[in-house]
């Protein structure tokens, strides 16, 4: 009889212990999933804060420059372009995110370009609602690249996770798959030529 209730309490024992062992890594993959969902959202959150603040931009340089309408017409276009690409936190693909980060990259050209028309105006450079637009935006280019840091890092500790032994057994089980990370764009590497 006492040799029956060890071996009963043993495999109720190792029952809990699996259990204990399944819920909690269930658990981290979905937290660690969540949080990486989370941090996408920060990222959109910040885009969409520079695609708000380009209109405002855009009227304020209209006034001074009403000549450079081929610019702010390709900067009103590459707005429209990098809103209407939309990817949602639930499919994050390799492709879904280089799409996403082709449309950011040519409104980051076109602003570029509008900035090299600002340099031509001495008068709008000293405009204090473009000055503050300007460093409003330029404060937006920073939050980007600190939020795509921190997407990376939780995509990171996200893809880690799943990827380990023996968690990568059950990720594939329980749907988990990994998350593609956002990368330098095309060309990043090269040294900018700048010529006076």
């Amino acid at each position: 009889m006492k040799k029956t209730l060890i071996i009963i309490g043993v495999i109720l024992l190792v029952i809990v212990m699996f259990y204990a062992f399944f819920k909690n890594t269930y658990n981290t993959m979905v937290l660690n999933n969540e949080q990486v969902d989370a941090q996408w959202a920060q990222v959109e959150n910040v885009y969409q804060r520079r695609a708000d603040l380009i209109p405002n931009l855009v009227n304020t340089v209209k006034g001074f420059a009403k000549q450079e309408q081929e610019v702010l017409t390709g900067v009103v276009e590459a707005r429209a372009k990098a809103t209407s690409v939309n990817v949602n936190a639930d499919n994050l693909t390799e492709a879904n995110l280089q799409a996403f980060q082709k449309a950011q990259d040519g409104l980051s050209g076109a602003l570029s370009r509008l900035m090299v028309v600002v340099e031509r105006y001495p008068e709008l450079k000293s405009n204090q609602n473009f000055l503050e637009l300007q460093a409003q935006l330029e404060g937006t280019e920073n939050r980007i690249t600190v939020e795509r840091m921190k997407f990376n890092e939780t995509t990171r500790t996200y893809n880690t996770y799943i990827k380990s032994f023996p968690q990568t057994m059950l990720a594939g089980m329980f749907g988990f798959g990994s998350k593609p990370y956002f990368e330098a764009a095309q060309g990043a590497d090269q040294v900018p030529q700048v010529e006076f």
